[in-house]
C-alpha cells in the first residue's frame, strides 16, 4: 500500500486547446480529514494536503488551457464522497463530479448528487466495486429523472459484446472511460467494432483518455482512437487522468504530451468537438 508519486510539475500543450476546454476526467485527492477507504489498494503522498491539491489542479488546468473539468471519485475513498463533492463546490462554475453510489441506493441520494453538480454516477466493471451492473441498470431510470447518466470502466474486448443490447436499452447515456481499455489494441476487432456501433447509434460516449495506461508507447493507440473518433466525434471526450494514481507499473505521463498525442491525429473542428462540444452537451446542457 505505498503511496502514491505525486503528479509531474505541469507543462503546456504545443497545440492549444480551444477556448472553453474541458478535462473531462481527473481525480481529486484529499488530506487527512478525508477517511480512506480499509480496502484501498494505496496510499496517496501524505505531504499534500487538500488545499494542496486544489493548488495542483488549479495550476494543471491552467497550464493545459482547460477552464472546466470533471471530477471522477476515486475507489481510494471507498463510497465516502466527501472529497469529490467538497473539491466540485470548491472549485465552482464549470466544474462538475462523478460519484460513487452502492447497489440499492436510495433515490434520495442521487438527488443529493444532482442537487451538488454530481453529473454520473460510476461503474468500475474490472475492478469490481459496490456498484454491479445489474445495480446501474437499476439505478438508471432515477439518474435519467435527475439528468444524469453512468460511466464506466470496462475492457471492451472482454465486455462490450455482452453488454451492448442492455447499453442500447439505458434511459441514460452510458460514457465509456480509457478508449475502452481493451486488453488487444488492433482496432479491427468485433469488439471495437460494436464499441463503434453504439457511439454511431449515439447510446455510448467515449474518453479518449488514459492512452499510457495500455501501452508505454501511446502512439500505439492512435489507430484505436482513430476509429473511435471516425466513429462519431460527436461523443468522443477527453481527459488527462490527473493525477495519475494507481499506475499499476504504467509510466507516469505528462498530461500535456497526453494532449498533444491526441492533436497530433485530429482536425481543429474535432479538437472543437472533443474538448468542448461534446462535454457540453453530456455535463452542462
Amino acid at each position: 500500500m505505498d503511496s502514491a508519486p505525486p503528479p509531474p510539475a505541469p507543462t503546456s500543450p504545443e497545440t492549444k486547446l480551444p477556448a472553453g476546454a474541458w478535462d473531462a476526467h481527473v481525480h481529486l485527492l484529499g488530506g487527512p480529514e478525508h477517511p480512506l477507504s480499509p480496502t484501498r489498494a494505496q496510499n496517496p503522498p501524505e505531504d499534500i494536503d487538500f488545499d494542496g491539491w486544489l493548488s495542483r489542479y488549479s495550476t494543471h488546468l491552467e497550464a493545459l488551457g482547460c477552464t472546466h473539468s470533471l471530477i471522477v471519485h476515486s475507489i481510494l475513498y471507498g463510497t465516502d464522497n466527501t472529497v469529490t463533492l467538497e473539491a466540485v463546490r470548491a472549485m465552482g462554475k464549470g466544474f462538475k463530479g462523478v460519484g460513487l453510489l452502492p447497489d440499492g441506493a436510495a433515490t434520495k441520494d442521487v438527488k443529493h448528487f444532482a442537487d451538488n453538480n454530481i453529473v454520473a454516477v460510476r461503474l468500475n466493471y474490472v475492478h469490481g466495486g459496490v456498484l454491479t451492473w445489474e445495480g446501474a441498470k437499476a439505478m438508471a431510470p432515477a439518474l435519467a429523472d435527475h439528468g444524469m447518466h453512468i460511466q464506466m470502466l470496462l475492457h471492451a474486448d472482454k465486455h462490450i459484446e455482452e453488454l451492448a443490447n442492455d447499453i442500447r436499452a439505458l434511459p441514460v447515456p452510458l460514457v465509456i472511460d480509457h478508449c475502452g481499455w481493451p486488453t488487444d489494441l488492433n482496432p479491427n476487432t468485433k469488439a471495437i467494432d460494436t464499441l463503434c456501433a453504439l457511439l454511431a447509434e449515439g447510446h455510448a460516449y467515449i474518453k479518449l483518455s488514459a492512452p499510457y495506461r495500455l501501452t508505454d508507447n501511446i502512439a500505439e493507440t492512435h489507430s484505436l482512437m482513430r476509429r473511435l473518433i471516425d466513429a462519431n466525434p460527436d461523443r468522443c471526450l477527453w481527459g488527462s487522468d490527473w493525477p495519475h494514481i494507481m499506475l499499476n507499473g504504467a509510466q507516469m505521463p505528462q498530461a500535456a504530451k497526453l494532449a498533444d498525442s491526441l492533436s497530433s491525429i485530429t482536425t481543429e473542428e474535432e479538437r472543437q468537438k472533443i474538448f468542448v462540444d461534446a462535454p457540453n452537451t453530456l455535463f452542462a446542457p
